[in-house]
């Protein structure tokens, strides 16, 4: 076979059910909504929401939402289609290879890394934030030397700039988690239903006691005019914003990921895709209006800006166990994007296009453990030394790809095998799908050159791999 040629959606099919070391089926519709759900409500929402707010669109921020969610229920409708046809391990990298071939389906599953792992390190960033805020609250003050990266200045009290050596707690928590998913899916699913749970009852709690406190002058202006730079405020930096919290939405897409171990794949991926989205758009446009009400949007620039919305009420006594809680939501966010990456590296070992080690099942467990250390490692390393906005804008750039990939897979496959049995249909093809990839690529576009070049150089790498390793190994070249 050549570099172009797809595998067929029905010998992806076979090959993995005839997988006698293939993962079990465990996960629910009620379970794949709460994955959809960890996923999505976390850093993006806790966290880079204030960020985006106060350097690029102001109080518009919402505005920036509904541009994201709208390019998502596009892309969540593509992803439903191919997820009820395709019910296996490895989401957007298998419809890739069933739509366009074995390169593409390399670059995007090289691209999705920066989805997953890159995402998962930009939430334990986050969730470090939160657990220093807590302590100090507790009056636990941890060294700086030990909670910054070496690359990311704090100012101290005195107006110093401090450099720090390596952000610990972000390192414990992915090590934490990388060790749950090794013990299996059922326990890793149970854990995150529970920290769900709490973190949509914290979301809730907010928006229903800060709404009382809203100071509505902190929404004018809606629209800050634009500094003359592109992406530093009006029309464009509520763009700029748009692909930055595209971040917040990376989750509902995970859900196709664990198809493999979802019981009536056909009928509960799209269930679980299209109904986590839904349930955490409407909390997304409720969060972020209060959270800009309370607090000015200039002074969002904060790594845990909920807390410092808090800090707005009178509530003192609510302000520790919030903090408590959007750390476990952050949690259940590290703890789906580690999962996600695992199996989409078992999808492509599989194939052939990364070492079989990658594809190991540790036998009582039904894990790849191997890819979970592995993650382990390269994630932890991540979260400890590199800034928070520099990952969130790779992880943003990332995904956008994914779903520009995955609405073109569905026009592809619509047209190269109109007769397959689609248990999910989107609706409006082809308009649904060119929706999804012109808005995609508009709020790809409007990332920063210096996002721009990272992902230039990431997949310059990707390529060198798989010319060298990829290419002689897959199992495609061995047919």
């Amino acid at each position: 076979m050549g570099l172009w040629t797809c595998k067929s959606i029905s010998e992806m099919a076979i090959a993995n059910e005839k997988d006698p070391h293939q993962l079990q089926r465990h996960l629910g519709s009620n379970q794949l909504i709460m994955i959809g759900i960890g996923g999505i409500i976390g850093a993006g929402l806790f966290s880079i929401t204030g960020i985006a707010a106060a350097q690029n669109a102001g109080p518009a921020i919402l505005i920036a939402f509904v541009i994201a969610a709208i390019g998502c229920l596009f892309a969540s409708l593509c992803y439903s289609e191919l997820a009820s046809m395709i019910p296996v391990a490895g989401s957007a990298y298998n419809y890739a290879y069933a739509a366009m071939g074995e390169f593409v389906a390399w670059l995007i599953g090289w691209d999705l890394i920066l989805e997953y792992a890159i995402g998962a390190a930009t939430v334990a960033i986050s969730w470090s934030g939160y657990v220093v805020s807590l302590l100090r609250d507790l009056g636990i003050h941890l060294p700086m030397a030990l909670i910054t990266s070496p690359w990311q200045p704090v100012t101290s009290s005195e107006g110093i700039s401090i450099y720090g050596m390596i952000n610990l707690p972000a390192l414990l928590i992915v090590i934490a988690l990388s060790c749950l998913l090794i013990l299996g899916i059922r326990q890793s699913a149970l854990a995150n239903a529970c920290m769900v749970m709490i973190k949509v009852t914290v979301v809730v709690i907010f928006i229903a006691v800060g709404v009382f406190y809203i100071n509505y002058d902190n929404y004018h202006p809606f629209l800050p005019e634009n500094t003359g730079k592109f992406g530093e405020f009006g029309w464009s930096g509520v763009l700029r914003a748009a692909g930055v919290v595209f971040f917040a939405y990376i989750g509902f897409d995970a859900v196709s990921t664990v198809a493999q171990e979802t019981k009536n794949p056909q009928k509960n991926l799209p269930i679980g895709i299209i109904g986590s989205l839904v349930i955490c758009t409407i909390l997304y446009l409720l969060f972020s209006f209060v959270m800009v009400g309370l607090v000015n949007y200039k002074e969002l620039n904060v790594a845990a800006p909920v807390a410092l919305a808090i800090e707005q009420t009178p509530f003192v006594w609510l302000q520790g166990l919030i903090k408590l809680a959007v750390l476990m939501g952050l949690t259940s966010v590290v703890l789906v994007l580690l999962l996600g990456q695992s199996r989409i590296f078992y999808a492509m070992s599989y194939d052939g296009l990364l070492p079989p080690f990658f594809s190991k099942i540790l036998p009582h467990y039904h894990t790849p453990w191997i890819s979970n250390l592995i993650l382990m490692c390269f994630v932890g390393s991540i979260a400890a030394f590199v800034p928070l906005e520099i990952v969130g804008h790779m992880t943003s750039i990332g995904t956008l790809l994914a779903f520009v990939i995955v609405c073109l897979g569905v026009l592809i496959l619509r047209y190269k095998e109109p007769h397959l049995r689609r248990s999910f249909r989107a609706p409006w093809v082809p308009f649904v799908p060119i929706m999804g990839i012109l808005i995609c690529l508009l709020m790809v576009v409007s990332l920063g050159v210096e996002t721009w070049i990272r992902l230039i150089v990431w997949l310059a790498i990707g390529l060198i791999f798989y010319f060298f390793y990829g290419r002689h190994h897959a199992q495609c070249q061995k047919e």
